[in-house]
Formats: structure tokens, sequence, C-alpha cells
């Protein structure tokens, strides 16, 4: 693939942007982490550093958006080049939501299950690995295409180990002995959590899809 200078532009652009939004979900794993073995005042910080890496990766969107009006890349790659910027920032802002639940609502998370919603925190943030080296493989074009889809296939077999620890964490949450309404807010926080894996599967499944477009 001929790389121009708009593209080179937006592909640098993009780079930037994806670093954000990683800092953004492993900030908000550091949030999670304090609020489960530290203290509220501790999380506190942290979560607002995610707010503000939010917002700053929405500038980034923006800017990324502007210059592809300006002309970079084909209009039909256009279009798919995009819809996989705002996929991503749709991991910042799941990431966002997660950390604002638990300063805004405050669960009361029993000890006996800290471990548990720890390891699934853990295992939904960290598919942003795999998810940034998939991107940055196809946009440098420093990888054979097969290479970039193992890394995609890797997200989704994260995302497939998080559906099952939150399946268990599920069971063990609802054959507990806390008050029902009280499970219901424990399942609500394990969803905000587990929705920052779904929407990093959600931009593999587009990274895929674009690279499709581009072969055929």
């Amino acid at each position: 693939m001929i790389i121009f200078k708009k593209e080179k532009e937006v592909i640098k652009m993009i780079s930037e942007f994806i670093d954000e939004v990683e800092t953004c979900v492993k900030t908000s794993e550091e949030t999670i982490k304090a609020y489960l073995t530290a203290t509220v005042k501790e999380a506190k910080p942290l979560s607002r550093k995610v707010r503000e890496m939010e917002t700053e990766a929405d500038v980034l969107r923006y800017s990324i958006r502007d210059k592809m009006y300006s002309g970079a890349y084909m209009p039909l790659m256009r279009e798919d080049i995009y819809k996989l910027v705002e996929a991503i920032d749709k991991v910042a802002n799941a990431a966002e939501a997660c950390c604002d639940f638990f300063l805004n609502q405050r669960p009361r998370i029993p000890d006996e299950l800290k471990p548990q919603f720890l390891t699934v925190s853990q295992e939904a943030l960290g598919v942003i690995d795999p998810l940034k080296k998939a991107v940055l493989c196809f946009l440098n074009g420093v990888c054979p295409l097969e290479e970039v889809r193992q890394y995609t296939q890797q997200v989704g077999t994260m995302e497939s180990d998080v559906d099952k620890s939150e399946w268990d964490l599920t069971k063990v949450i609802f054959i507990s002995a806390e008050e029902y309404s009280h499970k219901i807010h424990l399942r609500l926080c394990l969803d905000t959590i587990t929705e920052i894996s779904d929407r990093a599967e959600d931009a593999a499944d587009q990274l895929e899809l674009t690279m499709l477009k581009m072969n055929i």
C-alpha cells in the first residue's frame, strides 16, 4: 500500500490517538484497583485523569476527522478508517463510564468478591494491548495482514476469557447472601467493566472489516 503525505499525517495522528486511549484504559485499571484494594480517596485523582484523557482523545478524534475531510485516503477507504477511529474511541468512553460508575455510585464490593472483580477488570482492560498492536501494524504497513489478524484474534480470545470470568462472578454474586438489590448493583458494576472489552472487540471487528475491503 502506497502511503502519501496526508495519509502519513493521519497515521501519525491515529498513533497519538490510540496512545491516549491506551493510557486512558490503563489508568482506568489503576482506578478500579485503587477502589478495590485501597481507598476512594486514592481512586478519585486517577478517575479525574481518566476523564481528562478521554476528553483529549476526543479532541484528537476531531482533528483526525478534519484531516481526513481535507483529502486523506480514497473516499471509500476514508469512511472505514474513520469508523475504526470511532470504534476505538468507544473503548475510552467505556473506560470513563466505568470509572464514573465506581466513583459516583460507590458500589459496596464484599471483601470476598474483590479478588474476582480485580481479575475481571485486569482481563477486560488488558484487551487494549493486542488491539493497539493490531491497529498500528495495519496502519503503518509494517506487518503482514496475517499478523494483524493474529492480534485481532487475540482480542477475541481475551474477550471470551472475560465472558467466562463474568459468568463465574455473576453466579457467585447471585448465590451470595447479599440483599437482592445489592446483587443487582454488583451486577451493574460488573457490566460497566466488561463493556470495555466488548467495545475493544467491536473495534477489532471493524479493523478486520477494513482489511477485508482492502483485499477485495
